[in-house]
């Protein structure tokens, strides 16, 4: 068993089921459900294989959210997934996600969203543009978007430093907006305003997928299709496990949250296919690259990929996307809020393990990994000079379905290991469903290694890195020991 002991840690239990529901579904909603679908459908060529592009994330997303539950209710601690990870296999295997967490998949997911934030501020005010270059040191331009997506960063680590209440608040009342402006645009769209051209459009070519270059795709040409279609859709469905990265600040735990994943998941599943009904209502699904307006560039060729921008002025003009804009900034802020908040815990986690730098472990007078929450956001600061949106999230999706996949697998290791473990909440159709979540996940893995190569492969080879460091780690962490001693 690792060293790290929630009882006495200084962590203060300050979450309930909603504000842990709020933490699921607000780190969940970010931009992503108003940009991946574009490229999902420049994937898929088809509104009925879009669709099922996102019941299949949905489905994969809720078992593996019932199945972590098993886990929550045996070590509901800090860190989360990180602990069922050593628990279950070995120190390597919890170290090797934490050092992959810590370079790509949390702070590169906080990189994206701020990104995402900044580009969506600018359609608000222009001065905030990629071509508004501040700074020119040859390797990386630094500019306006980067300038706001790293001040975003920083403003809500501040405030995450002072105190779990100071974040959960800001959690609660951005999730609560969010999830009631999206409530409101899915009932605007599909009820009370819709396009007749772009709906009679998609329903002529409902089932019928073809690649952007006019092939029509059936067979492992569809699979395949799928497979990579749906990074876009797994990212913006990730982060729903944040909420185990704070099991130490969570009251009654075991039950709290296995329940905040089923409902915070099931919530947000349901909004996002009801949002892509939306833009099928609104835009045709096929589209011109070189299209002058939002109907003749459709869902595949949205500007910039802003779909929920270019859904809202195809249903009620220019003024209603500078609304959508607005929306998305206040869910993009909500979500980094999220993630910033619970990512620092899974350090502390390590740091107790000596498995990440020390001063991570402690806990300020506030009891929060303030050390940790700088770490985190100088990282992801960098991150944000370091590629576009799209980049982050190939290599974010294919690392953090390798410890999905190895996290499910987890559960049948402890059933073994560990029969005797109080298991407030068992996973729901053991051991049927979480294998079905292996075997589609893994699936995926190798499709996004076949046709997404370059990022796919650089995500595994962050993973692959962490090995050596691990031992590297130790073999410092002894020595240091030695020579305090």
């Amino acid at each position: 068993m690792g060293n790290n002991d929630d009882t006495s840690s200084g962590f203060r239990k300050s979450l309930n089921l909603l504000d842990s529901t709020a933490l699921v579904a607000g780190s969940m909603i970010g931009s992503g459900i108003f940009i991946v679908s574009a490229d999902m459908a420049r994937n898929l060529g088809s509104p009925g294989w879009l669709l099922i592009a996102w019941a299949i994330t949905g489905v994969l997303t809720i078992i593996a959210a019932v199945s972590y539950g098993e886990l929550a209710s045996m070590m509901p601690k800090a860190g989360g997934q990180y602990v069922y990870l050593r628990e279950a296999f070995n120190p390597l295997s919890g170290f090797l996600y934490g050092w992959t967490f810590f370079m790509v998949i949390q702070t590169g997911t906080i990189a994206a969203v701020a990104m995402a934030f900044s580009k969506f501020m600018g359609v608000l005010f222009p001065w905030f543009s990629e071509k508004h270059i501040l700074l020119d040191l040859g390797f990386v331009h630094i500019n306006t978007v980067h300038l706001l997506a790293i001040s975003m960063i920083l403003v809500l680590t501040y405030n995450n430093m002072r105190g779990i209440k100071n974040g959960k608040w800001v959690q609660n009342i951005f999730t609560v907006l969010k999830v009631a402006l999206l409530i409101g645009f899915i009932i605007t769209g599909l009820f009370l305003a819709h396009s007749t051209g772009a709906v009679e459009a998609n329903k002529a070519i409902f089932w019928k997928p073809v690649s952007l270059n006019g092939n029509a795709l059936s067979g492992w040409a569809l699979i395949a299709a799928i497979g990579v279609s749906m990074v876009g859709s797994l990212f913006s469905s990730d982060a729903w496990n944040n909420i185990t990265f704070a099991g130490a600040e969570v009251k009654n735990p075991k039950r709290n949250i296995p329940l905040s994943l089923a409902f915070g998941v099931v919530i947000v599943i349901v909004l996002y296919v009801l949002a892509n009904l939306v833009y099928l209502n609104a835009l045709p699904l096929r589209g011109n690259f070189d299209g002058q307006d939002v109907m003749s560039r459709g869902i595949q060729f949205a500007t910039n990929d802003r779909l929920g921008s270019a859904s809202m002025y195809g249903l009620f003009g220019a003024g209603a996307a500078l609304l959508m804009a607005t929306f998305v900034v206040i869910s993009t802020f909500g979500c980094n809020n999220g993630l910033i908040l619970s990512g620092a815990r899974v350090y502390y986690a390590m740091a107790k393990d000596k498995l990440f730098f020390r001063k991570a472990g402690e806990l300020n007078s506030k009891g929060v990994p303030a050390n940790g929450l700088i770490v985190q956001a100088i990282w992801s600061s960098l991150l944000c000079l370091s590629g576009t949106y799209s980049n982050l999230l190939d290599y974010v999706v294919f690392a953090v379905l390798i410890f999905y996949v190895l996290t499910i697998a987890g559960i049948f290791v402890l059933r073994k290991k560990q029969p005797d473990a109080a298991r407030p909440y068992k996973a729901f159709g053991y051991p049927v469903v979480p294998a079905i979540y292996i075997l589609a996940a893994t699936l995926i893995l190798y499709i996004l290694l076949v046709y997404k190569t370059e990022y796919s492969g650089l995500g595994l080879a962050i993973v692959i890195l962490g090995i050596p460091v691990y031992f590297i780690w130790n073999y410092w962490e002894n020595y240091k020991t030695k020579e305090e001693i």
